[in-house]
C-alpha cells in the first residue's frame, strides 16, 4: 500500500516552461499520482509566448549531448549526461507526439512550423489538461516548512490560495520559478540550506550613448567579431546597429559568457568592432595596397567594399576623415590607416546594458554542486527538485534555455513520479 506521505500531491511551483515540462512529466509517468502546479501570477507560460518574436525558439539543431552543453556559460559540464537522457531528439519527439512539428533555420534554431509561439503554449496547456495536472494561478508561497516525516506544508497567499484552503501539504516539491536579478529573491531558497550563486544578468545588449554609428539605426551585418578591450572577451556573429547601441547574436553571446565579469565591470568598457573578422593587419594591410593600385579612379566613400552596407562604409570612411570625393588613387596613407583601423578595431564606449526585447536571462541561482543531476534533486533536502532558470545553468542565445528547461523538467517529474510510485 501506499504510505500516507504518497497520497498527498506532487506541487510545482512556476508555471514557465520548466515547471510545465516537469508537470507533465510526472502526472503522465505515475497517473496516480496527484500533481498541482502553483503560478504566483495570472499568466501561464509568459516566456514561451514572447520568445523568439513570438515565434518560440524551442531548442537547437545540435547533433551530440556535448555539442549541445557547449553553449552554456553555465552548467555546460554538468548538462552532457543530463542531455543524454534527454536532449534535441527527444524535444522534437515530444512535440511530435502531441501534434507539434518543429523546423529547423538556416542558423540551426528550431521554431514550430506555424512560427507561432501559442502552438507551443498551447500544446503545453493541452498536455498538462489531458495528464491532470490541476493548475492553479494567482497563488504565491510564502514559506516552504519541512515535516519530521518527509515532505512539505506550502503557507500560500494570493486569490488562488483559497482554493487550497490557505496551505498545502505535499510529498515533493519541484521549484521552477525561474531566474531573477536580485539576490534577495532567492532569500526563501537559501532557508531550505541551499547555496546561490549571486545572480546577474545574461544575455543583454549594449548601450552606446555617444556612439559614432548613431544614425545608422536598422544596419546589420552578417558576421563580426565583437572584442572587449583589455580582457579575454570576444564573440563573432551577427551584429545590429540599434538607436541605443549595439545588440544581435555577436553581442548578445558575448554578454552571456562575460555575463559575471561585465556585472563587475559596470556594464561600462571599451567594445572593439572587427567588421572584417577574416582579417588581420597584416591580411588586410597589403589588400587594400593592391586594390589602391588596381582601382586607384575609384572614390574610395562611394564604393563600398568586402561587402559592408553602404550606410556603414561610408560612416567608416567619414571617421577617418576621408573627403567624399576622394580617389583611392589620392588617399593619404595616414588616412587608409585610419581606416583600416576603424574596418579592424572600431571603437564604441559601452555605458550600460538593455534587455534583448522581452526576454531576460539571469547568470546565477541554485548552485549545482547541491543537486543530482541525473534526477534534479536537491542533496540537501530530500523530496525537493530544482529546474529551469533557477538553477545556476543558462544558455546563450538560439533556443539553448528553453532545452535546459525541457530537459531538467522532464528529468525532475520522471524522479518524482518514481520516487511517489506505489512500492511492488
Amino acid at each position: 500500500m501506499k504510505s500516507d506521505a504518497a497520497l498527498l500531491p506532487v506541487a510545482v511551483l512556476g508555471g514557465g516552461a520548466a515547471g510545465f515540462f516537469g508537470a507533465i512529466a510526472c502526472a503522465e509517468a505515475n497517473p496516480s499520482q496527484p500533481v498541482i502546479l502553483l503560478e504566483k501570477t495570472g499568466k501561464l507560460l509568459a516566456k514561451v509566448r514572447v520568445s523568439g518574436g513570438g515565434r518560440c525558439n524551442v531548442t537547437h539543431a545540435c547533433e551530440s549531448p556535448a555539442q549541445l552543453a557547449a553553449h552554456y556559460p553555465r552548467g555546460s559540464k554538468p548538462l552532457k549526461n543530463a542531455f543524454q537522457q534527454f536532449g534535441v531528439p527527444d524535444t522534437i519527439a515530444w512535440f511530435a507526439k502531441r501534434g507539434v512539428q518543429l523546423k529547423t533555420e538556416a542558423d540551426g534554431r528550431m521554431f514550430p512550423i506555424t512560427d507561432s509561439s501559442e502552438t507551443i503554449a498551447r500544446a503545453l496547456e493541452e498536455a498538462a489538461r489531458k495528464a491532470g495536472v490541476r493548475i492553479i494561478t494567482n497563488t504565491s508561497v510564502d514559506e516552504i516548512l519541512l515535516q519530521p516525516t518527509g515532505g512539505f506544508e506550502l503557507k500560500l497567499s494570493g486569490s488562488g490560495a483559497g482554493q487550497l484552503g490557505g496551505n498545502l501539504a505535499v510529498s515533493q516539491l519541484l521549484v521552477a520559478t525561474g531566474g531573477n536579478p536580485k539576490s534577495a529573491n532567492y532569500d526563501w531558497l537559501r532557508t531550505l540550506g541551499h547555496r546561490v550563486a549571486e545572480p546577474v544578468p545574461s544575455l543583454f545588449t549594449f548601450n552606446v550613448p555617444n556612439s559614432p554609428l548613431n544614425e545608422l539605426m536598422g544596419v546589420s551585418v552578417p558576421q563580426v567579431r565583437v572584442v572587449l578591450a583589455g580582457e579575454k572577451l570576444q564573440y563573432e556573429g551577427p551584429l545590429l546597429i540599434t538607436h541605443w547601441g549595439v545588440s544581435g547574436p555577436a553581442v548578445l553571446k558575448l554578454s552571456a559568457w562575460g555575463a559575471r565579469r561585465l556585472s563587475e565591470l559596470g556594464y561600462v568598457g571599451t567594445a572593439l568592432i572587427n567588421w572584417l573578422p577574416t582579417h588581420t593587419d597584416e591580411t588586410l594591410r597589403p589588400w587594400l595596397q593592391q586594390f589602391r593600385q588596381d582601382h586607384g579612379k575609384k572614390t574610395v566613400a562611394s564604393n563600398p567594399l568586402f561587402g559592408l552596407p553602404q550606410r556603414l562604409w561610408r560612416n567608416l570612411t567619414e571617421q577617418a576623415g576621408i573627403a567624399a570625393e576622394t580617389r583611392w588613387s589620392d588617399l593619404p596613407a595616414k588616412a587608409q590607416n585610419r581606416l583600416l583601423e576603424l574596418l579592424l578595431r572600431t571603437p564604441l564606449a559601452v555605458r550600460g546594458k538593455t534587455t534583448y526585447k522581452e526576454e531576460f536571462v539571469t547568470c546565477g541561482g541554485i548552485s549545482l554542486d547541491e543537486i543530482d543531476l541525473k534526477s534534479m534533486q536537491s542533496r540537501r533536502v530530500p523530496g525537493l527538485y530544482f529546474a529551469g532558470e533557477v538553477l545556476d545553468i543558462d544558455g546563450i542565445t538560439g533556443g539553448f534555455n528553453f532545452q535546459a528547461a525541457w530537459t531538467t523538467g522532464f528529468l525532475a517529474g520522471r524522479a518524482m513520479a518514481v520516487a511517489s510510485a506505489v512500492p511492488v
